[in-house]
Formats: C-alpha cells, structure tokens, sequence
C-alpha cells in the first residue's frame, strides 16, 4: 500500500507540475483537458506496472574439487529418520494498529462517499421537482431561489424570475451550453469521486482545482470566438460572480474569476509552439514509466570453460556413476556410429561413461500412499501394480493402506494406452517387505553383472522388430520441434520387477533414442 502511495503520489506531483508549469499558460485547452484526466489514471495505474528486463552479468567460472564421494555413507545418512523437533507454541501478540488505521480510513471514505451521493441525488431531484422548459439539448430548470446559471450534466439550473424577464445573457446561456456539450460534469463526478476514496492526497483537491479551471478557459474560449467582444465579456462575467456561491459538483458561471482567465481570453499560442508543449508530455510519462515500471534483473552469464579442459574434470555426478556401475560390463550399440562393443565398465573414457550411461538411480525414500488414492483404488478401475503384479479392485481391497512402503505414478500418452489399459495414468505400489528386500538399497550399485545400451533414431524405434528384438521395458525419444520427450511403454509380461529396467525421461535434449536393459 505504500508503495502504490508513494509511486502514485511522485506521479501526480510530476504530471501536476508540468501542467503548471508548461500547459496551463496555453492556449491548447482541449488538450490540456485529457492531459489531466489521463495523468490522474497512469498515475494509478503505473504502481501496478512492471516491466522485467534481464541483464547478463559476466561472472569467472569457478571450478572446485570434490574428495571422492562414499555411497554407503551418503546413502546411510540419507536414509536416516529425520529428527523429529519439538514445537513449542508460543501465543503471538496481535498488532491492532493496522486494524485501526484501516478501520478509519473506511469510515472516513464512507463519510465522503456518503456526502458525494447525496449531492448527486440532490442535484437530481431538483431538476425533477421544479419546472422545466427545453433549450436546445439542454434543459433549463427553473428555480425560485436567486441563483448564477450553473450546470450539472444536461441540466441547466437558473433563476426562474430571471428567466421569465430576459434577465439572462445569451453569452450566459452560451458559456453553460458549453458545459453541457462537452460533458464537463462527467470529469467533475470522475474527480470528486477520487477525492472521496483518497481524502487524505492534498493532490486530488489540486488536480479538481485545475480541471474546472480548464472548463472554464474552454467556455470562454467558445464565447469569444462566437461573439468577439472579449471587453464585453469580461465586464460581464466580473458583474455576475460578484456574491455568489459554488455549487457543489456543477459547473458553475463564477468559478475562479481571475486574472488567469481575463488574460487567457486575449492570449494567442502559435502553433509550433503548442505541438512542442504536446510532444513534450511524452517524455515525462516515458521518465516515469523507466523509473518505477521498468525492474532490471541481474542473471550471471558464466564465461565458457574450454571443452578439453572440462571434459577431464570429474564431477560428483561421475564418481557416483563410478561406485553404481563398478565392475559391470557394458554392451553399447549406437546406430550412428556403428559402434559395437562390450566392455568393463572402468575401462570406458569418462566422455563414453556420461555419453551412454546418463542415468542413475535416486535414493528411493519411502513414500506413504494418499487416503483418498488408496480408497479410489478399491473402487475404480485403475492401472495398479503391486510389486509387479497388476491387480484389480477386488484383490487391492485384501491390503490395508499401512502395508505399503512406497508408491509411484505415471502418465500415460494416448498412443502409448492398450486395450488392456486404457487409463491415463498407472500407479505403482511396493509392499514393505518388497520394497526393503529389493528397492531400498537399489540405489548403492547395479543388480546386473551386464548392461546393455541402445541408441537409435526415431524412425528406427518405431519399427516394430526394434520394439520386439531389444528386451526393454521403455524406449525414449525426442521429437525435432517439439520440447517434450516421448514414452513408449511395452506391457510387462512376467511377473517380477527388474529395478534396473527403468522406465525414464531425458533432462537434456538428444537426437537419439536410448534403451537401458539390464542383463544378468
């Protein structure tokens, strides 16, 4: 709140004093109307406007060595219990002084409100309640009471003995006819309006000052280009304001009969020099707009290591790779190289080892399973396996929700659905016994003495004798134009799970199609 207080009211001062300063002197009333009520709106608006800008900042890589990472150990401090902290409750004390500030604030705003609608309706009911006679496409409304002519939207109030003896000038009826055609008591409403919500902000009596002060310059410019008599004019307008009150949210004949307005009747503005004026506006609200809508966010933009150098720099990620897959035997087959090979795990070039064996297992933490899940498994027909048996409703209702230890979820893209599952999503369940016997330590090193890398392109993967000749449970691969990766799941046909074939998606892109079995 303070800071929209702070940006509006920096706003209003700028737009305020530029209009003071440059506009107000010139003749470019009509312009200088839908400055004022414009400024009034950016500056409530600019508060909530934000423009973000990133910069790049250059920053010296850093390169730092690890100590080799011991699995047991990290797995071991990983699966830990957490440590289960003791909360005291401590009563907070309650600050009421927000409470009451905004308590004051409202109930002041509906005082002003109140007040604003009671002249409104007052104004109303008085063109209702007293006769009236038609001028033009305006409507003069005959009162008894003595009274300037005074205008309040399409009504125009005046003395009815006035009227009824001609009393009245026709330059009167023409200055409030003004008034009338131009809908200047809509931006009287508009602004009272704002000074009832925002009673505290000195600036909105200021920018109400200078509004009706421009409806004013804007009639008697209209009289004095109709009738050309300006010292005429001037005598008269000085005649009629003398000890005469203003009417509250009309336009009114007396307003603010000053110096300003006898001089701006005789004042010329050439036109080059009321287009600078205009033009000049626009860097004033580009300035405002630069400072407080414009948010630069600085992001590091980290120099390029050389690529030889970084290739030999081991990361943690590697020597994790290293304890999971020591002593295993790879096979690699890679289409577009026409590699083939098999070989030990520790004799394969770091770039081979993250070229080709990418994955790696996360520690699998145990996982309760939702009430309102396990519920709708018993009761709808979803896609569950439990430790790799699929199961209907019927036999998941023989489990109780605390019998399992771990439980995942996937979904399921339309061309990869079956007759046999034709859900959207498959769900996956471990018993505790199943999950501690074969998940919780899957993790630490490879369960198979062989593995076995396959990496294909996408029409290769899509030919049937691939799906069927490659024992995987999963092929992954990337479409050219598009950011998202693509699964294809095979049915399992046997009954037991193998924790290493691994059902994946791929972080960064690739043009290749990667299969991961894992053989014994």
């Amino acid at each position: 709140m303070i800071d929209f207080l702070l940006k509006s009211a920096i706003s209003l001062i700028v737009f305020l004093g530029f209009y003071y300063l440059i506009l107000e002197r010139e003749k470019i009333h009509k312009f200088n109307r839908f400055y004022l009520l414009i400024s009034v709106l950016i500056s409530l608006i600019i508060p909530f406007v934000t423009f973000e800008f990133i910069e790049f900042v250059e920053t010296a890589p850093v390169i730092q060595y690890y100590e080799p990472i011991n699995i047991e150990k990290a797995k071991v401090v990983l699966n830990q219990n957490p440590t289960i902290e003791k909360v005291i409750t401590a009563q907070e004390s309650i600050d009421y002084l927000p409470y009451v500030f905004w308590s004051i604030y409202v109930s002041i705003s509906l005082i002003f409100l109140f007040r604003f609608s009671k002249n409104y309706f007052k104004l109303i009911v008085k063109s209702k309640i007293n006769p009236s006679v038609k001028y033009k496409n305006a409507s003069l409304i005959l009162l008894e009471e003595k009274t300037l002519p005074h205008t309040f939207l399409n009504f125009i109030f005046v003395n009815s003995e006035d009227f009824k003896n001609k009393n009245i000038e026709d330059e009167l009826f023409a200055h409030e006819m003004v008034h009338v055609n131009q809908k200047h008591t809509l931006d009287i409403l508009f602004i009272e309006f704002l000074k009832a919500l925002f009673w505290f902000h000195p600036l909105f009596y200021l920018y109400k000052k200078a509004i009706q002060l421009n409806h004013e310059f804007l009639a008697d410019e209209e009289i004095v280009n109709t009738y050309n008599n300006v010292p005429y004019y001037q005598n008269l307008l000085l005649h009629k304001s003398n000890g005469n009150t203003t009417i509250y949210l009309a336009s009114n004949l007396n307003y603010l009969i000053t110096k300003k307005r006898l001089l701006m009747m005789t004042k010329n503005t050439s036109k080059k020099i009321a287009l600078l004026k205009k033009v000049a506006a626009f860097p004033i609200l580009a300035g405002l707009i630069y400072f407080f809508c414009i948010e630069i966010i600085a992001q590091e933009k980290p120099k390029v290591l050389n690529l030889d150098t970084e290739k030999t720099i081991p990361t943690d990620k590697d020597k994790i790779r290293d304890a999971y897959y020591s002593g295993v035997w790879v096979k690699i087959c890679d289409e577009k190289t026409n590699r083939k090979s098999v070989t030990l795990y520790e004799k394969l070039s770091l770039e081979d080892k993250r070229k080709y064996l990418g994955y790696i297992p996360e520690i699998m933490i145990e996982k309760e399973i939702p009430v309102p899940l396990f519920e709708k498994m018993k009761t709808k027909d979803l896609a569950v396996w439990i430790n790799g048996k699929v199961k209907t409703k019927e036999e998941i209702k023989k489990y109780k929700r605390t019998d399992f230890s771990y439980y995942s979820y996937s979904f399921v893209h339309k061309n990869a659905r079956s007759k046999r599952f034709p859900q959207s999503y498959q769900y996956t369940l471990f018993t505790k016994d199943y999950f501690n016997e074969n998940l919780k330590k899957s993790n630490t090193h490879f369960s198979g003495d062989t593995i076995k890398i396959v990496l294909v392109s996408y029409n290769t993967a899509m030919k049937d004798k691939i799906t069927k000749s490659i024992k995987a449970d999963t092929l992954v691969w990337f479409t050219e134009g598009k950011e998202d990766y693509n699964l294809f799941i095979n049915d399992v046909k046997n009954n037991k799970i193998d924790n290493n074939k691994v059902n994946f998606q791929l972080k960064k892109p690739a043009q290749k199609v990667i299969v991961i079995d894992a053989g014994h």
